[in-house]
């Protein structure tokens, strides 16, 4: 009389699964928090490393540039060597990258490490939301915990601005980027012992033509409308984003001929996967 009850309170997630969801979620509000944190550091970094105007760009967007370039790459990735494999080495360079951002003495050190932020940062999003997706079996925990995955993200771009503020009155530039390592710590000791890894039963492998082209795809068009939203249409602007199209349109038809494409164009067709795509992009 009770079998249906009884099957679906085995289908419940437990303690261990909440705790990760919290995990992962900390961890995806660093990565959200480093797009908007450095808003209010500038002055101080303008002040300390002199950077042009062209490297004071460069420093503010090269990290959501790289994020954005990589992160279709990343997700791929976790699905052929595992996912929470890809999210412990992700979060070490994270952290590694956060260190060499803090204590940067020059305007091109500080773009560097920032672009291996970036980079790392790429990993986190689709792997801690591909690690929580895969954590539930029961549907409405499933979005409960992706509703908190995303409150997280959207908290992080929120907090970031006043987070970074606060730590200015008191210390160095360099602590915006000091606070991610504690947080890239804990993950790196809790990931093993509360996530098991997932990852894609073919094994196929990374097409290296396809992850150059998403690139040249993604990062132009990116560019391109920045500054339009910065400075206005204008040329200059545009050609990045034509330029982009082209390049993604390419991407697109060889996707179609490939066994295992970087991306399964099908996903496009599910709602959820083109809002979350979207909102990472746009972060």
């Amino acid at each position: 009389m009770h079998t249906g009850s009884a099957k679906a309170d085995r289908n419940l997630a437990g303690r261990r699964e909440w705790i990760g969801v919290c995990v992962l979620s900390i961890a995806c509000l660093i990565y959200s928090m480093d797009l908007s944190i450095l808003f209010l550091a500038i002055p101080a970094i303008v002040a300390d490393l002199d950077p042009s105007a062209s490297e004071l760009l460069w420093i503010n967007d090269i990290y959501g540039f790289m994020v954005a370039g990589f992160l279709v790459t990343m997700g791929t990735l976790g699905d052929r060597i595992g996912r929470r494999r890809v999210l412990l080495i992700g979060a070490a360079a994270f952290g590694v990258a956060s260190a060499l951002a803090a204590f940067s003495t020059t305007a091109q050190q500080l773009i560097v490490s920032r672009a291996f932020l970036g980079i790392a940062g790429a990993t986190i999003a689709p792997s801690t939301l591909s690690l929580i997706v895969n954590l539930f079996t029961n549907e409405a925990e499933r979005n409960r915990a992706i509703g908190i995955w995303g409150t997280a993200f959207a908290l992080g771009g929120l907090i970031g601005p006043l987070l970074g503020g606060f730590l200015l009155q008191y210390f160095h530039w360099g602590a915006v980027f000091l606070i991610n390592i504690p947080v890239m710590f804990i993950l790196l000791i809790a990931a093993p012992i509360l996530l098991p890894e997932y990852k894609s039963e073919d094994g196929a492998r990374l097409d290296l033509l396809s992850v150059l082209l998403s690139l040249a795809t993604v990062l132009p068009i990116i560019y391109g409308f920045k500054h339009v939203a910065a400075d206005g249409f204008d040329i200059r602007h545009l050609l990045p984003i034509g330029g982009g199209l082209v390049v993604g349109w390419l991407f697109l038809r060889r996707q179609k001929t490939l066994p295992d494409p970087l991306i399964d164009l099908k996903l496009f067709a599910l709602p959820a996967f083109t809002a979350s795509l979207l909102v990472n992009l746009a972060g």
